[in-house]
């Protein structure tokens, strides 16, 4: 028996996140995103399914260059409209009672104090279930939709996202000592003031006061998801990344990527364990061969060209049109997400993949398909590789979701590869044992540093 993987469901509150032109389905959902109901609706079915989390995506900007075109964007509904995803998990908390609510949030888009608060009382509404991926964006536009002039260099981001993390551990778990909350009627002390700090952070980018408004929550850090895959991606997760969603060709550049990752993070002192791994997946489910190959036809023919070009990104002139299909990825400048481009060139080792390449991988990557029994296999071929768990992506909602529960679980449970019940407690609790971050996370070690120390001879 195997020990079972972790699943999430990876979302985007908006019509076509990532398996493009699937919106258009008679049977899709997904393109009345601003219903609330489908959320709920969706939010009970993962439930049902034993999810670990609700993964949102989310981007503060349009794909391609600054000044294009975004006719196609449009056209595709491709992440516009989109609409906040911590709001909708606001909402999500109240309606259920197990699953982790994942959310995206650059540190272009939120000012560390204000996001540090939000997450804390999302963490509180629902309990101790609260994640945030962190990420740097890739778009142009979004650094000008925050007063940027462009988009900051790709390393140089990594270096702003520590500091983002520094102030938010600080606030998280240094501002509020255990015990300062009190809700003495009697007295009439609602908080010990002598354990409320102020954090003074002073920063190249951030000067924070403090001190942290919330009260500590039940994980006071929310989980910390991070997907980047550059090198400097990787340095950057193995420090504070406590999972890590990738999206490998295959499960031999999994292992390279994931034991990579791994010797990074116990360079950075901490184990290896301390990190989960979540390989992206799609499925494609069918009790036979012949219907697996018509599911798999079914969603070719709302497949979407271009959308998966336009998300792509990478090629796009601002005048909308793009440079031939076989131009090398190397002659490209890419500022944005490194990490795919890199995976890409692992799975193509004889030679340099171009613009081709790029999009005939966006549109077939992350495919499994077979009967549910040979999917099986198949996870248990990325487990072997080092894979802790799955995110789950959608072709249609709620249909993928509810076909996993009545197709795929049944057998994974059986195989060991799916628990057959919730965990009790926090997301943190539920996936490494323990509502707070180790003592040896660099978040830690802010517990303490804000009290004061007691006067000489006091005590004595």
């Amino acid at each position: 028996m195997s020990r079972p993987l972790f699943f999430n469901a990876f979302l985007m509150n908006t019509a076509s996140h990532i398996q493009h032109g699937q919106w258009r389905h008679p049977d899709a959902r997904q393109g009345g995103f601003n219903d609330i109901r489908l959320w709920i609706e969706l939010a009970q079915t993962l439930e049902e399914g034993l999810f670990d989390a609700m993964f949102f995506a989310d981007v503060s900007g349009l794909y391609g260059p600054a000044d294009g075109q975004y006719v196609d964007n449009v056209h595709e509904g491709l992440q516009i409209p989109s609409n906040d995803p911590t709001v909708l998990l606001g909402a999500l908390a109240v309606v259920t009672r197990h699953i982790g609510l994942a959310t995206t949030s650059n540190v272009m888009q939120n000012h560390p104090f204000n996001f540090a608060r939000q997450l804390s009382t999302l963490d509180h509404i629902s309990g101790g279930r609260a994640a945030w991926n962190i990420v740097t964006s890739t778009q142009e536009n979004a650094a000008r939709n925050f007063g940027l002039p462009a988009l900051v260099e790709h390393d140089a981001r990594y270096d702003w996202a520590d500091e983002y993390l520094d102030v938010a551990y600080k606030l998280w778990e240094g501002s509020w000592e255990d015990g300062a909350l009190l809700k003495d009627r009697e007295r009439g002390v609602f908080s010990d003031p002598g354990r409320i700090h102020k954090i003074f952070h002073a920063g190249p980018r951030y000067t924070v006061d403090g001190p942290h408004l919330p009260s500590p929550s039940p994980q006071r850090t929310p989980l910390l998801f991070q997907a980047g895959g550059s090198p400097r991606g990787i340095r950057f997760a193995a420090r504070h990344a406590e999972a890590v969603f990738i999206g490998t060709p295959d499960p031999q550049v999994a292992r390279q990527h994931i034991d990579g990752a791994r010797s990074e993070a116990v360079a950075a002192g901490r184990q290896p364990e301390d990190v989960k791994f979540f390989q992206g997946l799609s499925f494609i489910i069918g009790a036979t061969g012949a219907e697996v190959q018509r599911r798999y036809e079914d969603y070719q023919e709302y497949a979407s060209v271009t959308g998966y070009l336009t998300h792509a990104s990478l090629g796009i002139l601002p005048d909308g049109t793009r440079l031939p299909d076989d131009t090398p990825l190397k002659d490209i400048e890419n500022n944005g997400g490194r990490g795919f481009v890199d995976w890409l060139r692992k799975a193509t080792p004889d030679r340099e993949p171009t613009l081709a390449d790029l999009a005939r991988s966006r549109i077939r990557r992350g495919h499994v398909a077979g009967t549910p029994e040979q999917i099986a296999d198949q996870l248990a071929a990325w487990q072997a590789a080092g894979v802790d768990g799955i995110n789950v992506v959608n072709w249609r909602l709620p249909g993928s979701y509810e076909e996993f529960n009545e197709l795929l679980l049944p057998v994974l449970q059986r195989r060991g590869l799916a628990k057959t019940a919730y965990a009790q407690g926090t997301l943190r609790r539920k996936l490494f044992g323990q509502d707070r971050l180790p003592d040896r996370h660099p978040g830690a070690r802010y517990r303490g540093a804000f009290t004061p120390a007691p006067a000489a001879g006091v005590g004595a």
